[in-house]
C-alpha cells in the first residue's frame, strides 16, 4: 500500500474504487439478461451502500445520504427480480427431488410453482431494464463515476491513520452482531425469525466493512470477514428456507381453493421447513465465531 492509502481518506477511496466498479461492471450483463447478472449487480449495489454507512464519518453526510437512497431505489428493483429468479430455481429443485417424474401433481405444481416466478422475473426484469434507462439510474452513476476517484470525504477526517478509522469502524459492526447474538435467546419464538434476520444483515454489513479494511488492518479484518460471511450465509440458508415454506403454504392454500390436490405441495413445505431447522444447528458455531473471537 502506497503511502497516501496510510490516511483513512485514501484508503477508504481505494475501497469504494472497487465496489463502485463491480456495480458499473454488472450493467452490461444485466442488460444483456446474462446467467446470474442480475445476483451480482444486487450484491454491488448492496455492498457499496452498506460500506457507505459503515464508513459514513468520513464522508459529507449530505452527499453520502444521497447515494445511498439512490442504491437503495436500485437495490429494491433488482431485488423483485432476484427474489422471483431464487424462488423459480428452489421450487425447480424441490420439485426435482420431491415429485415423480411425468406426474400430473408434477405438471401442475411446475405451472404453480415454477413458471409463474419465471413469469415474475421477465416482468421484473423489465422493470430493471427500466430503471437502468431513466434519468435517475444515469444520474447516480455519473457521480458514482466521479466518487471512484474523488469521494466527498471530509477533510477534517480524512487525513486520520487509516488502521485507527478502520479498526475502530470494525469494532463498532461487530459490537452491533454480539449485541444482537446474546438477545437472540431471550426472545419469543415469533420474534425470533426477525430478530435472525437481523442477525443475518449486520454480519452482512461486518462482513462488507471487513472486506473493505483488509488492505490497510491485514489478516485481523480478513479473518473476522470470513467468520462474518459464515454467519451471512448459515442465516441466509435459513431464511431462504423460511420464506421458501411461507410461499408453498400460500401456493397450497391458493390450489386448495382451486380445488386441486394439495399433497405434493404439502411435502416440499414441509422439506422446506426440514431445512430450515436444519440451518440452524450450523448458527450456535457461526455466531460463537463472531461473538467470542
Amino acid at each position: 500500500m502506497g503511502e497516501k492509502a496510510s490516511t483513512a481518506g485514501a484508503a477508504l477511496t481505494e475501497a469504494l474504487r472497487a465496489d463502485i466498479e463491480r456495480l458499473l461492471t454488472a450493467e452490461p450483463d444485466v442488460r444483456a439478461d446474462a446467467d446470474d447478472s442480475v445476483h451480482q449487480m444486487r450484491v454491488a449495489t448492496r455492498r457499496l451502500r452498506s460500506v457507505l454507512r459503515s464508513y459514513k464519518k468520513l464522508l459529507d453526510p449530505d452527499a453520502d445520504n444521497r447515494i445511498r437512497t439512490e442504491l437503495a431505489w436500485l437495490a429494491a428493483i433488482l431485488g423483485v427480480a432476484r427474489d422471483a429468479e431464487v424462488r423459480a430455481e428452489r421450487f425447480a429443485d424441490l420439485l426435482d427431488r420431491y415429485a415423480a417424474p411425468d406426474s400430473a401433481a408434477l405438471e401442475a405444481a411446475h405451472d404453480r410453482l415454477v413458471r409463474t416466478e419465471r413469469d415474475r422475473y421477465t416482468a421484473a426484469h423489465g422493470e430493471v431494464l427500466a430503471a437502468l434507462d431513466s434519468d435517475r439510474y444515469r444520474e447516480m452513476r455519473r457521480e458514482l463515476k466521479k466518487w471512484r476517484k474523488s469521494p466527498p470525504l471530509l477533510e477534517s477526517v480524512a487525513g486520520t491513520p487509516a488502521r485507527e478509522v478502520f479498526d475502530r469502524v470494525l469494532r463498532a459492526d461487530r459490537k452491533r452482531v454480539r449485541r444482537l447474538v446474546r438477545a437472540e435467546p431471550t426472545v419469543t419464538p415469533t420474534d425470533r425469525v426477525e430478530l435472525l434476520h437481523d442477525i443475518r444483515k449486520s454480519a452482512k454489513r461486518l462482513r462488507y466493512s471487513c472486506e473493505a479494511a483488509t488492505a490497510t488492518l491485514g489478516d485481523t479484518a480478513a479473518d473476522l470477514g470470513k467468520r462474518a460471511k459464515n454467519l451471512q450465509t448459515v442465516l441466509g440458508d435459513h431464511r431462504d428456507a423460511v420464506e421458501s415454506h411461507d410461499a408453498l403454504r400460500a401456493r397450497a392454500a391458493a390450489a386448495r381453493a382451486a380445488g386441486e390436490d394439495i399433497a405434493l405441495l404439502e411435502t416440499l413445505a414441509d422439506a422446506e421447513d426440514t431445512a430450515a431447522g436444519r440451518c440452524l444447528t450450523r448458527y450456535p458455531a457461526a455466531a460463537a465465531a463472531i461473538d467470542t473471537a
